[in-house]
C-alpha cells in the first residue's frame, strides 16, 4: 500500500487526531467514504453510457 508501513500509518493517524480531534475523525471518515462511493458511481455511470451503442446520423446524398 504505497510503501507505507505500520510506523508511518501510526504517525499519520496521530497527526490527523491532532489536526481534527478525536470527535471529528468518524465524521471525516464517513465523508471520505461517501465521496469515494459517489466517485465510483459516477465512473461506472460514465462507463455504462460509453458502452451503449449510439445511432449514427443519417447522411443526405446530393
Amino acid at each position: 500500500m504505497f510503501g507505507l508501513g505500520a510506523p508511518e500509518l501510526i504517525i499519520i493517524l496521530l497527526i490527523l487526531v491532532l489536526l481534527f480531534g478525536a470527535s471529528k475523525l468518524p465524521q471525516l471518515a464517513k465523508s471520505i467514504g461517501t465521496s469515494a462511493r459517489e466517485l465510483r458511481k459516477g465512473l461506472n455511470d460514465d462507463e455504462s453510457t460509453a458502452t451503449k451503442p449510439t445511432s449514427k446520423p443519417t447522411e443526405k446524398k446530393s
